[in-house]
């Protein structure tokens, strides 16, 4: 069984009597380990799906299972275990707080389990070390250049040991030589056995990815759909976007 069974999932908002389907009618399969970008324009449909992956929001119709749970028919409660227990969440703006320093940063997600503050010290540092910050655990986000501050936020949403770690833009702050540093990590941690969902709007940083599910129309597009789009751009390309 794949670790995120997506079946004929649909989004359907209602607007000024309108109705909207960010999401139409989405099946698709993620294996435990798998490296994936999830890529598309903005309203294509991506960030919706990306918000339903993370459990951040629930389909109007069809199913999603995750890790064997079905999360359309789980509390809220429940879906904030899952989010805080099962997935790993790394955003294009890093989302740490300035108050606290890099450590304290990483701890954060640990707060709501329990663990002692030793422990919480200890598994923290531990993730520090994956993304070799250990010796800024002291420092302050403001301290740290871009990369550094994405690093720590990769740490942070390592601390629960997730299944899934789930990227938004995570390259989109970075210069391109520390972008390919963050993209490496993330693939050294797909080798390790987590499961990567890169979100972006980018095909350059999609083309890294072993599998790519592009979004169009809140569809999964298929292959020939693709390569029309990218013949498409190559005609608009070669008459110099007129």
């Amino acid at each position: 069984m794949a670790l995120v069974e997506v079946r004929n999932i649909s989004k359907i908002y209602h607007l000024g009597g309108e109705e909207i389907r960010a999401l139409d009618d989405v099946s698709l399969d993620i294996g435990s380990g798998e490296f994936i970008s999830i890529i598309g324009p903005s309203g294509s449909g991506k960030s919706t799906l990306m918000h339903i992956l993370g459990c951040l929001d629930t389909p109007t119709k069809g199913t999603i299972t995750l890790d064997g749970t079905m999360i359309q028919d789980a509390s809220q409660r429940q879906l904030a275990g899952i989010r805080n227990k099962k997935i790993g969440f790394v955003f294009q703006f890093f989302n740490l707080l300035p108050k606290l320093n890099v450590l304290q940063n990483v701890e954060l997600p640990m707060i709501y389990g329990g663990q002692s503050s030793r422990e919480r010290k200890e598994r923290a540092m531990e993730a520090l070390k994956m993304v070799e910050l250990e010796n800024r655990s002291k420092h302050r986000p403001s301290q740290l250049s871009g990369g550094q501050q994405q690093r720590v936020a990769i740490a942070r949403s390592l601390v629960n040991d997730p299944r899934i770690i789930l990227a938004d833009e995570p390259t989109g702050n970075l210069d391109s030589h520390t972008g390919e540093n963050i993209l490496k990590l993330f693939r050294n941690l797909s080798e390790e056995g987590r499961t990567i969902i890169l979100v972006t709007h980018d095909p350059e940083i999609a083309a890294v990815t072993p599998r790519k599910i592009e979004i169009r129309d809140g569809k999964v597009a298929t292959k020939l759909d693709a390569k029309l789009a990218g013949l498409d751009r190559s005609i608009s390309n070669g008459m110099g976007g007129h």
